[in-house]
C-alpha cells in the first residue's frame, strides 16, 4: 500500500506509541521512513528505533525550534528529494494546564499547550510542502483525539487539540491546490507513554470499553496506525479536511451500551461483590 512512499514519523518514543506502530506498518507496507526525535528523549526513540522491521535514521527535531526545522526541510531534500507524507505525533501540556484545574492554569502554560500540540502542525506542514511538491503531492496525518466534547481532566490539552482540528481543515484549505492533503486521525485512549500524564485515563479507558460498539483494546495501537497508513496512501487521495475516527465507535453513541457497561462493571467489581452491589 505504500510502497516506494517516501515517509516521516514523528512522536515514536517508546515501542507502546501509536506512532511506532504507524513506522512498523509503513515499513511492512514498502515505504522508507525516517524518524525524528530530539532531547532527552532522543535516546527513547533510538531504542524503539532498533525494534522496526528495518534500520531507520533519525533527525533531530524539536518543533518549536525554527533552526531544526529548516533543518528537517534541507536535511530530507538532500537525502531524498522529496517526501510524501508525514505522520505529527506531537502534543505536550505542562502538568498545571492538565487535571481539573482549568480555571486556574497559568496563561503561560496553555500557550505551551497550545503552541507544542497544535500550530506545530502548521510548522510542520510548512517544512515539508515544498518536498511534496517534488512529489507531485503529498499526505499529512496528525493525531487527534476527540475535540468536540469537555473530557474530565484534559482542560487545555482538550482546547489545543480543537486548534489542531482547525489548523488542519485550514492547511488542508491551503495545500489542496498543490495536492497535499491534510487529515486526522481521531483515536480511542491507547495506553502510550503520553497517556500516561493525562490525570484519570484509566477512567476513559473503561468508559471507552462499557461504549464502544466495537469494543476497545487500549493496549492495541494497531488499529489506529492501520487509519494513519491507509490516509498516507494514493487509496485516500481524494480525502482532506476530514477527522477520522478510531475509536469502535465510542464518538457516535449518546450512552453507554447496557451490555457493555454491566460488563464492565463486573469486571470492576470487587472478588466476591456483584456489580449489583
Amino acid at each position: 500500500m505504500l510502497a516506494g512512499k517516501k515517509l516521516v514519523v514523528t512522536g515514536v518514543l517508546t515501542r507502546n506509541s501509536i506512532a511506532f506502530e504507524v513506522a512498523r506498518q509503513a515499513q511492512e507496507s514498502g515505504a522508507e521512513i525516517v524518524l525524528t526525535g530530539f532531547g532527552r528523549t532522543r535516546r527513547m526513540t533510538e531504542r524503539s528505533a532498533a525494534r522496526l522491521p528495518e534500520p531507520c535514521d533519525i533527525l533531530e527535531l524539536d518543533v518549536n525550534n525554527p533552526d531544526d526545522l529548516t533543518a528537517l526541510t534541507a536535511s530530507l531534500r538532500e537525502r531524498w528529494g522529496r517526501v510524501d507524507g508525514i505522520l505529527h505525533a506531537i502534543a505536550h501540556a505542562p502538568g498545571d494546564a492538565l487535571g481539573g484545574a482549568f480555571l486556574e492554569a497559568p496563561t503561560a502554560s496553555a500557550l505551551q499547550a497550545f503552541q507544542t500540540s497544535a500550530i506545530s502542525l502548521r510548522e510542520l506542514a510548512v517544512a515539508v510542502a515544498p518536498l511534496m511538491d517534488e512529489a507531485g503531492g503529498g499526505s499529512i496525518v496528525g493525531l487527534d483525539f476527540d475535540a468536540t466534547v469537555a473530557w474530565p481532566a484534559y482542560d487545555w490539552m482538550g482546547v489545543a487539540k480543537a486548534a489542531l482540528e482547525s489548523v488542519s481543515r485550514y492547511l488542508a484549505r491551503d495545500l489542496g491546490a498543490r495536492n497535499i492533503r491534510c487529515n486526522l486521525v481521531s483515536a480511542g485512549p491507547i495506553e502510550t507513554q503520553a497517556a500516561g500524564g493525562i490525570p484519570g485515563f484509566d477512567g476513559l479507558a473503561g468508559a471507552w470499553q462499557a461504549q464502544a460498539p466495537l469494543g476497545w483494546d487500549a493496549t492495541d495501537a494497531a488499529p489506529v496506525a492501520s487509519a494513519v497508513c491507509f490516509l498516507l496512501s494514493d487509496h485516500a487521495r481524494a480525502i482532506t479536511a476530514e477527522v477520522l475516527h478510531v475509536d469502535g465507535g465510542y464518538h457516535a453513541m449518546g450512552s453507554p451500551l447496557p451490555a457493555r457497561a454491566a460488563a464492565a462493571a463486573e469486571a470492576a467489581a470487587p472478588v466476591g461483590a456483584s456489580a449489583g452491589g
